[in-house]
């Protein structure tokens, strides 16, 4: 479970409100697509939502816990797939993953077991021993993907995860998000593939301005705009007339 309550954040001293009272409530088990134009305060709510930035106003609740008030207790809570690369590049892909698992504390059975299934569908194995300065950008992308789940957590957050990925990885990507939530966790991701959001996620949220202007099911939205697809929807709520 995700929810937001009332949560503002502001630049330029107040002057910009990049995310306006935002109050959302995402369900345990549900794929949840957060979507919006460039600017809209997508990236500023996930980091918010991650403690990588601290909100104006408001509380962000992981499960039963205040990522600002309980703040180790709530990241035990997520794995986090950037839309930039965070990575100690020197490494070497497995060292990396290594390194996550011991700072989530991971046992040598279970990294193991998450490595042989993962790596061989994102076709890592043969890299997985060079230096991440060496990866591609979209096998960092696939490096982050695996890692960020490789503590299992109940929230699986992703900024853009489908930038850079090949059609093969992005098709494991999207069956891997659907198994997420079919075992009971949650997945949150914010896309601008539109297609992806309305096959994939089972709720939506669209974001503009710093404010949730919509939110309910691909179809539930569809009919309320009377669009015949997301895409419709996508451009009647957000594209200023003027």
């Amino acid at each position: 479970m995700i929810r937001f309550e009332n949560v503002t954040k502001t630049y330029s001293g107040g002057a910009t409100r990049a995310v306006d009272n935002l109050n959302l409530e995402i369900e345990s088990g549900k794929v949840f697509g957060f979507l919006g134009p460039n600017g809209a305060g997508k990236t500023t709510t996930i980091k918010i939502m991650t403690g990588i930035l601290q909100p104006d106003a408001g509380t962000v609740w992981l499960e039963h816990a205040d990522i600002a008030k309980d703040t180790i207790e709530a990241k035990r809570m997520f794995g986090f797939v950037p839309d930039s690369f965070e990575m100690f590049e020197r490494l070497t892909g497995i060292d990396y993953l290594r390194f996550l698992a011991d700072v989530y504390q991971v046992g040598e059975a279970e990294r193991k077991a998450h490595l042989d299934q993962y790596l061989p569908l994102f076709d890592l194995e043969k890299a997985i021993g060079q230096q991440i300065r060496s990866f591609s950008h979209g096998m960092k992308q696939k490096l982050q993907i695996i890692g960020s789940t490789i503590h299992q957590p109940r929230i699986w957050i992703l900024d853009e995860p489908m930038v850079g990925l090949d059609p093969a990885s992005m098709h494991v990507l999207k069956q891997k998000m659907r198994d997420y939530c079919d075992s009971g966790k949650t997945v949150f991701f914010s896309t601008h593939v539109l297609d992806v959001a309305e096959r994939l996620c089972d709720e939506i949220g669209i974001i503009r301005d710093g404010k949730l202007i919509a939110q309910g099911a691909p179809d539930a939205l569809m009919r309320s705009e009377s669009a015949t697809s997301l895409e419709d929807v996508f451009l009647n709520l957000t594209v200023k007339e003027g």
